[in-house]
């Protein structure tokens, strides 16, 4: 049924798709110019809308690099409520740049965190900046083609995976799975941890990597959870969730990894989903609360994601958060035996002279 709802949608999708290959020709054959930085670019981004796993990514290269280069990222800073171009300092709140940068800033705090939707503008903005990073990480650039970076990482979740998926509206796509032969690095993320050799291949012959192209698994790794009013106090993951019944709220666009590694490790979990990106309000946080105290027992305990955390930061409802029995659960991804052949790709590109390559053109 859900199938046959979709179908009044498919001409839509046809548009959509015949604007966006007309737009991605126009670049590709050089009508439409791109800009070159004269920086060093990483863009990290998808074929589909939301769910991918973007943000451990960038973490995870923010981790690479930061000790070495002089980094910066550039966001569009999605759902703010400020506009132009803003540096994140120590006060800046989701409302101001973004979930995500707001959790780049807070936990890396002398990293340039940057939002900009014009990503030339922010480039060309970050150059200007004292001091100048060496290195800059665009999340959620690669349909972004004004700017043309030195390297484009994409990624696509493994139980959702961009060849099984259609275009907007009728699937998640944002432009044609022919979108990823721009890509230099393609990263199915998501992994599960129970992935043969087999499977591995199997997806390989579907992805059909072009010779310039690398193509890496991810895996979820998550910590020990953490309260937001003390993060000195931890639940092992092994030795004390078992102990607790969890009552989970998320706002991102694909909890269910999540909840699947709770369950594996907790007496049980319960779960009160938002829609991606959700503005919590004090009347949310109130219901959260009505729903934790609907359960009987002391061993519980509310679970929530640390994007959710950048998201109660704000003045009027931290107040009541941190007073509530809420722990976080970190996550970043791993590449398991194949980490360091990802980080020397890098690695390369970054200490190479050349600002930009043209593996495609």
């Amino acid at each position: 049924m859900k199938e046959l709802s979709k179908i009044p949608l498919f001409p839509l999708a046809l548009i959509f798709g015949l604007i966006t290959f007309i737009r991605n020709r126009l670049y590709d054959l050089g009508f439409i110019r791109s800009y070159h930085p004269l920086k060093h670019t990483i863009c990290v981004g998808n074929l589909s809308v939301g769910g991918s796993g973007k943000t451990p990514h960038v973490e995870y290269l923010i981790n690479l690099l930061k000790s070495d280069y002089p980094l910066a990222t550039l966001s569009r800073g999605y759902k703010r409520k400020t506009s132009g171009y803003i540096i994140a300092d120590t006060n800046s709140t989701a409302e101001d740049i973004g979930d995500e940068p707001l959790l780049y800033k807070t936990k890396h705090k002398d990293l340039t965190v940057c939002v900009e939707v014009n990503r030339v503008k922010g480039v060309k903005k970050l150059a200007e900046h004292d001091p100048s990073p060496q290195v800059i990480i665009l999340d959620d650039a690669f349909q972004h083609r004004p700017i043309k970076c030195g390297l484009n990482i994409v990624v696509s979740e493994y139980e959702d995976i961009f060849y099984n998926d259609f275009l907007m509206p009728v699937g998640r796509l944002r432009e044609s799975k022919s979108g990823m032969h721009r890509a230099d690095i393609i990263v199915i993320s998501k992994t599960p941890e129970k992935t043969t050799a087999v499977d591995i291949r199997n997806v390989m012959k579907d992805v059909k990597p072009l010779p310039h192209q690398y193509v890496f698994f991810s895996y979820l790794k998550y910590g020990d959870v953490y309260s937001i009013s003390n993060t000195n106090e931890k639940l092992s993951t092994l030795n004390d969730l078992f102990r607790y019944r969890l009552i989970v709220f998320t706002g991102i666009a694909n909890p269910a990894p999540m909840i699947t590694y709770l369950k594996e490790y907790s007496a049980g979990v319960s779960h009160l989903p938002f829609d991606d990106h959700h503005e919590y309000t004090i009347a949310d946080v109130a219901n959260i609360q009505k729903y934790y105290e609907t359960f009987e027992g002391g061993n519980k305990i509310i679970v929530t994601t640390e994007k959710d955390l950048m998201r109660l930061k704000l003045p009027e409802i931290w107040t009541i958060a941190e007073r509530m029995n809420i722990f976080v659960l970190p996550v970043e991804v791993t590449f398991k035996d194949k980490a360091e052949e990802f980080n020397e790709i890098i690695l390369k590109y970054v200490r190479t002279n050349r600002i930009y390559h043209q593996k495609y053109s």
